[in-house]
């Protein structure tokens, strides 16, 4: 695009993350552009990682962590109202250029609506065509000038639509070291090197966790029955996560007796590196417990009413929803769905890891070589393929 005449004052990048793995997303990406073009404003929707890289701050991105189908229902007069007022400040700051990180289902109708405009958009994050609707690529496409990619088998479910994708990587698979960091992680969170240490990830969102939080404190329960003295990490997406974790901990048998320590959610990495094994909700944190080599079960449970449209309308179009298997073409982790996931289930998939070691060495070649072919100096792919949108 060409370059604004000298003295312009230039319209912000708009940027609208919809949760904490998508604020850490945009917020190497906002770094990542800065390098290449000092003096670049940013404003939109963020959260505290957005913010440290400059974001001028509109609404926090946890006025976007909802999920499921039916769950959306509720909220949706309030998500509707605040995509109004959102589109209406992004129309005041002059066309210019739209990246919605994730949040498909606000950020599409977003882009959509502001390319109508002579706005220039990227989506920053392809939904999951590949499990539920490839068909949606052409939709996407019709609201993305460029949609960049996370993951390398999604761009040609793209160019089968003519849809300009990229594989750039994932920001998380740089972050983490492929060198294992166990012995680190262990020092800095102030665990013995010898501790048996198994991380517990019931997800990001408040919902997620009402559903997940009792069974896996079950499961934890029972764990420790068989292996006293193991230390079980929790960290906290967030510090408002503290008071349902801690009341689930009331409500759950035998679950105040556990070693569990919730952590800040900035220790995640380390906790999952400091752990012999883990469990996940399926979502960006099953991936990085995959980037920090760790076995792991992920379980995985929406509202029955969303479960039951999704199973009668033939929504979900794969055998495995889990990242790590999704990546590996194979079910290379356990997955538990709804009705399955229950405290006796996971402590069996747990227990089948520390009863197959050449299984767990097998599983540990394949992560490292999934977290190699992901490790592309993601923000800076992103950023070379936003910069010839800017304007």
């Amino acid at each position: 695009m060409s370059q604004p005449a000298s003295g312009t004052v230039q319209p912000p990048v708009i940027l609208c993350a919809g949760e904490s793995s998508g604020d850490q997303l945009a917020a190497g990406l906002m770094r990542a552009l800065c390098e290449r073009r000092p003096g670049l404003r940013f404003a939109g929707i963020g959260g505290a990682a957005m913010r440290a890289e400059g974001l001028e701050c509109w609404w926090d991105c946890q006025e976007l962590a909802v999920m499921g189908l039916v769950e959306v229902l509720r909220h949706l007069p309030r998500l509707l109202r605040l995509r109004r007022e959102f589109l209406a400040r992004c129309r005041a700051q002059g066309a210019g250029l739209y990246i919605g990180i994730d949040a498909p289902d606000f950020n599409l109708p977003v882009e959509k609506r502001l390319r109508g405009l002579g706005w220039r958009s990227v989506h920053y994050v392809s939904p999951s065509i590949w499990a539920w609707r490839q068909g949606r690529a052409r939709s996407i496409g019709q609201s993305a000038d460029r949609v960049l990619c996370l993951f390398p088998f999604e761009p040609a479910l793209y160019e089968r639509h003519g849809v300009d994708a990229r594989f750039v990587g994932h920001p998380f698979a740089d972050a983490m070291a492929v060198e294992d960091q166990g012995e680190a992680a262990r020092s800095a969170l102030g665990l013995e090197s010898a501790a048996r240490v198994l991380a517990v990830l019931p997800g990001s969102r408040r919902g997620e966790i009402s559903r997940l939080i009792d069974d896996f404190l079950g499961a934890a329960v029972l764990d420790a029955a068989a292996h006293p003295g193991t230390v079980y990490l929790l960290p906290l997406a967030h510090e408002s996560l503290r008071a349902p974790i801690e009341a689930a901990c009331a409500r759950v048998p035998g679950a105040l007796a556990l070693d569990l320590r919730l952590l800040p959610g900035g220790a995640t990495r380390q906790a999952l590196q400091a752990a012999n094994l883990v469990l996940v909700a399926s979502g960006t944190a099953s991936l990085e417990a995959l980037l920090a080599h760790r076995p792991m079960v992920v379980a995985y449970r929406i509202a029955a009413l969303s479960h039951w449209i999704v199973r009668t309308f033939g929504l979900l179009k794969v055998q495995h929803f889990s990242l790590p298997n999704a990546l590996a073409g194979t079910e290379l982790v356990p997955e538990l769905a709804q009705d399955a996931v229950a405290p006796a289930s996971l402590h069996a998939a747990l227990v089948a890891w520390e009863q197959d070691p050449q299984r767990c060495t097998s599983y540990a070649q394949q992560a490292l070589h999934i977290h190699r072919l992901l490790r592309q100096d993601a923000s800076a792919a992103a950023a070379t393929a936003v910069l010839d949108l800017l304007p």
